[in-house]
């Protein structure tokens, strides 16, 4: 029996996409292999990564001036990739600071220029409870690029609507909300995202990037951590995870058939929408330390009012078949991934047994 998983990542996936990979895993559309024995140069493997890449422009209305790369490893990768290629010895470049992901990029930044942060919303306990105002950002007009993350899965915050940075390139982190609604892709210049929470397994991560931004990037980078050179490439300079981008396929497909990110939005709407009432109808014992218009889609945090109830709450969740309500070891209390693959229903049940729980706990 499959728990019901809320797990911040790597997270849930949609049911069809993994049985379809049970189903083709010895022998991938006839061929008598497994996908994970193709060559990536094989036909049947192109067939599928094409497919992919196709998909994701699809579904986001990706502009013909933006390319959709597929690299190898995390996210975290990208906090370095991103100023290797893009800001200069001496120069300098804008974050906003919201989250842990923000500060370990920033760090990551100070190996190749000069960043600086352009807002910060940190509180003296080092937590996060709201993303910047317009009226608060800092902006440098000389910056190489603004570098943002776009929901921030530790502390439960995400930018409803993203910041204006005028002319200066926007480069945003979009690990954990990437795919959970359609946006103007046009005005980033890059988005990269971690496939691990909306759109597939670890090991694979999407980067939408604009090419005349990839055509600006710095010279003395070597081949493989140069952007260009897997735009070039169709992101085949190297072996590909191979098996991550097949199943983000069937994930993208699967998101696809049942209608597109409009129907996907609606959806993880009306599931934050069942957490948060459930959290504000109990405000004395379910404690939401995020602004309401800065709170998560995705991540939903609270707290109880003890940690031995948060422990009992996790353990009694867990007997009733729910899993990774846990939250991160730097902030505590409770946290809530409702990322695509994580139904209606499922956060029925959880809200069903939140209920219940402070009705007998409270």
């Amino acid at each position: 029996m499959r728990v019901i998983n809320f797990n911040p990542g790597p997270a849930s996936l949609p049911l069809p996409a993994l049985e379809r990979a049970r189903d083709e895993l010895l022998d991938f559309e006839g061929t008598g292999m497994s996908v994970l024995e193709h060559s990536h140069r094989s036909p049947e493997y192109m067939a599928v990564h094409e497919a992919a890449l196709a998909l994701v422009s699809r579904l986001l209305g990706v502009p013909d001036t933006h390319q959709v790369l597929f690299m190898a490893a995390s996210a975290s990768h990208q906090f370095a990739q991103v100023p290797m290629n893009f800001l200069p010895p001496g120069a300098s470049a804008d974050y906003i600071m919201t989250g842990v992901w923000s500060e370990k990029a920033f760090e990551e930044a100070k190996f190749f220029g000069v960043p600086r942060v352009a807002a910060t919303t940190v509180r003296p306990d080092k937590r996060y409870t709201r993303v910047p105002r317009q009226e608060e950002l800092a902006l440098d007009p000389k910056a190489a690029y603004v570098h943002m993350t776009s929901n921030n899965t530790i502390f439960g915050t995400q930018w409803q609507s993203f910041p204006d940075v005028g002319s200066v390139p926007l480069v945003a982190d979009m690990s954990s909300d990437f795919l959970w609604r359609k946006f103007d892709v046009s005005r980033f210049s890059l988005i990269y995202a971690g496939a691990q929470k909306n759109v597939g397994p670890s090991g694979v991560t999407v980067v939408l990037a604009h090419k005349d931004f990839i055509a600006t990037g710095r010279k003395d980078v070597p081949k493989i951590f140069h952007y260009a050179t897997h735009a070039a490439s169709n992101s085949l300079y190297n072996t590909p995870p191979s098996f991550a981008v097949y199943l983000m396929r069937n994930v993208l497909e699967w998101a696809e058939s049942v209608g597109g990110l409009g129907q996907l939005e609606q959806w993880n709407r009306e599931k934050a929408a069942l957490v948060y009432g459930l959290v504000d109808k109990y405000p004395d014992f379910y404690r939401a330390p995020v602004e309401r218009e800065s709170r998560s889609m995705m991540n939903a945090v609270f707290q109880l009012p003890t940690e031995a109830l948060e422990a009992a709450f996790i353990a009694d969740a867990k007997q009733q078949g729910m899993v990774g309500l846990k939250g991160h070891r730097t902030a505590g209390g409770i946290r809530v991934s409702m990322y695509n693959a994580v139904s209606v229903e499922n956060v029925r049940t959880l809200v069903s047994f939140m209920d219940h729980f402070v009705k007998t706990r409270g």
